[in-house]
């Protein structure tokens, strides 16, 4: 899987957080590695471990969202844009393999293609305050 595969994958599996306990979470993450066309090998430890960090910090990711989100926090953002900005900022923060321009880039993207009208120029823009 390229990348923006894999990043599609841990997005669409860290969605899940925001309908389920986090003591649910290994339960729906074994279900997600169920599906006929998940990533199977490396690809599926890769999706796995990074969501796992992902899920480690979400406390710490949401309080920096919500510092630069000025008007805005966490609980009032949409569960879409909410994770597709909790992946990019741990990518800007945590992950030293992604530069900070392509995670906005990548976090656009997602937005673009998951998110509603607005989503990707609301995540661009309160990703610009990260980087």
């Amino acid at each position: 899987m390229s990348r923006r595969e894999l990043r599609e994958q841990i997005f669409k599996l860290l969605f899940r957080v925001e309908f389920n306990s986090l003591e649910d979470m290994p339960e729906q993450e074994e279900l997600f590695f169920d599906q006929e066309d998940a990533a199977q090998g490396e690809d599926a430890d890769y999706i796995s471990d990074k969501y796992n960090k992902i899920c480690q910090k979400l406390t710490e990711l949401d309080a920096m969202l919500d510092e630069k989100a000025k008007g805005w926090n966490t609980k009032r953002m949409s569960k879409v844009d909410l994770t597709i900005l909790r992946l990019a900022v741990y990518e800007i923060e945590y992950d030293d393999s992604v530069p900070g321009s392509v995670a906005i880039n990548e976090a656009v993207e997602l937005a673009k293609k998951f998110g509603q009208d607005a989503s990707s120029s609301f995540v661009n823009g309160i990703l610009a305050k990260f980087v």
